[in-house]
This record gives C-alpha cells, sequence and structure tokens, in this order.
C-alpha cells in the first residue's frame, strides 16, 4: 500500500476524547501511515505530546497558535527550544500571523512568530505557518527572516494568494493542502495546487476542522486526507499512488527527525 502522512492534525481536541483508538484504526485502514498532531498552546502541550507517545506512528509540535498570542505567545526562542527536545517533537508551531480573526494584537502575534522562526532556525526542526488574510505581512516576516539565517517549514492548510504560495516555494518552504482544496468555491486554491512543484507539496486534513467532500459537515479525521490526496492527484495528472509517495517522500525529506520506519497501516 503506497501510505500517506496526515501532517497536521489536532488529535488532542476534545472532538476525539472518546474516539482515538477509532480515529486511528480509520486512519490505518484508509492507508495513512502517520500522523503529526500539533500544538496551539504551551499550555496544553503535554495532553499533545501524550497522544503522540501513546501511538507509535504519531508525532507532534510544540507551539502557539496566533490566535494565543496574546495569552501565551513566545518573546524568546527558550521555551520552544526546551519542550522541542523531546524525541517525538518534529516541528515548531503551529504559528504565523492571522488577521482574519484578530483575536491576539497584530503585533503580539508578529513577535511570537519571529519567536518560533528563532526556534526553528536553532533547532533545525520545520517551522508550521498558519497565515490568514495576511499574505503581505506573512510574506515579509519569512523572506527577512530567511535572510538572516536559513530555516525550513510548510504553510500549513494553505488558502491563501498566489503570490504567497510563490514566495514560499522560492525561499524553500513546503505547501501542506487540506480538505479547502476539494470545497467547490476553492478553484483559486486548485489552480495554485496545480503549480505548486510536486517536490514540495504535502497534505493534511487540520482536524477536526474542514472535512473534505463527500465529508462535508462531519467532524474532520485523519483517514479523510485519502479523499483530499486523491483530489490533489488529479489535479496534477497523477494516480493516488504516486501521489502519496510524492507527499510521503516530502514528508519524511522535510520532518528529518520522524523515522519513516514507524510508518504503517492497520
Amino acid at each position: 500500500m503506497n501510505l500517506l502522512v496526515d501532517s497536521h492534525c489536532h488529535l488532542d481536541f476534545p472532538d476525539f476524547a472518546d474516539d482515538l483508538e477509532g480515529v486511528m484504526a480509520r486512519a490505518g485502514n484508509a492507508g495513512i501511515g502517520m500522523c503529526v498532531t500539533i500544538c496551539t498552546r504551551l499550555s496544553t502541550f503535554d495532553g499533545v505530546l501524550a497522544v503522540a507517545e501513546r501511538f507509535d506512528n504519531v508525532y507532534c509540535s510544540v507551539g502557539v497558535h496566533p490566535h494565543e498570542a496574546e495569552s501565551e505567545g513566545q518573546r524568546t526562542a527558550n521555551r520552544l527550544i526546551e519542550l522541542a527536545a523531546h524525541p517525538k517533537v518534529v516541528g515548531i508551531g503551529e504559528t504565523g500571523l492571522d488577521f482574519y480573526y484578530d483575536r491576539s494584537p497584530r503585533d503580539r502575534q508578529a513577535e511570537s512568530f519571529h519567536a518560533h522562526i528563532d526556534a526553528a532556525r536553532e533547532t533545525g526542526l520545520p517551522l508550521i505557518v498558519h497565515a490568514r488574510d495576511a499574505d503581505a505581512e506573512t510574506a515579509d516576516i519569512l523572506s527577512g527572516e530567511m535572510a538572516n539565517g536559513t530555516y525550513t517549514g510548510l504553510m500549513h492548510c494553505f488558502s491563501s494568494g498566489r503570490e504567497l504560495a510563490e514566495k514560499a516555494v522560492e525561499i524553500g518552504l513546503y505547501i501542506s493542502l487540506s480538505g479547502i482544496t476539494t470545497f467547490k468555491t476553492a478553484e483559486t486554491v486548485r489552480d495554485i495546487a496545480r503549480d505548486v512543484p510536486l517536490e514540495r507539496l504535502l497534505v493534511e486534513t487540520d482536524a477536526p476542522f474542514l472535512a473534505p467532500v463527500p465529508h462535508r459537515g462531519k467532524r474532520n479525521e485523519p483517514a479523510f486526507v485519502a479523499d483530499t490526496a486523491a483530489v490533489i492527484a488529479d489535479l496534477k495528472g497523477l494516480s493516488p499512488a504516486e501521489l502519496a509517495d510524492a507527499t510521503t517522500d516530502n514528508f519524511f525529506g522535510l520532518f528529518t527527525r520522524a523515522d519513516r520506519g514507524r510508518l504503517r497501516a492497520a
């Protein structure tokens, strides 16, 4: 079986509390061989890590979502670097800018974003970037920081504009596509997905959010990344197996701490 990786989900969220074994079993049956469960607040990191430690083929990240930047945003990289020492931590984030909801002041979002980039640079772990309604500002920070010293990373759940996608690829980042790619109204995202080089693509669910067609309206879960991958494969003129092989190779090329030997189906 050509296995996929769900590179971004939130398995510690209450939505999965009573069904996590079933969620992981269904993922395996759907050909999802590994998941990364993503940290959004340092105050909940222990719960995120507990999920990663519970399952052999689940890893996690450490970071503070831009929504939480006012209450938990990081001014320096120190705490992120400390927590990232755990071998099950494979990425830094999610972090970034969200000017759609503006749940935290924009200057605090930017300050924490810079601290996360410092942590990614110091640890060598990939940066996991959230960007919404902040394309120009996100591009400026990413490119400016790259000039200060290289780091790796990805644009998660990509739904931004073409200029940000091109800038991200130009500076060496990856583009991760979610169930949004399957939405009827997402033709712009599909156009961008067609043009992103295959060697820079990843797939994700962002579960429990953004369930792809044909699961719209349901709780999203890692098994559904197979539906998103099938749409992307069609966009790229590939078979599902070819898309799975490419995106899984890309995942392990970026998330270098993840052990490919743990990739497995149910």
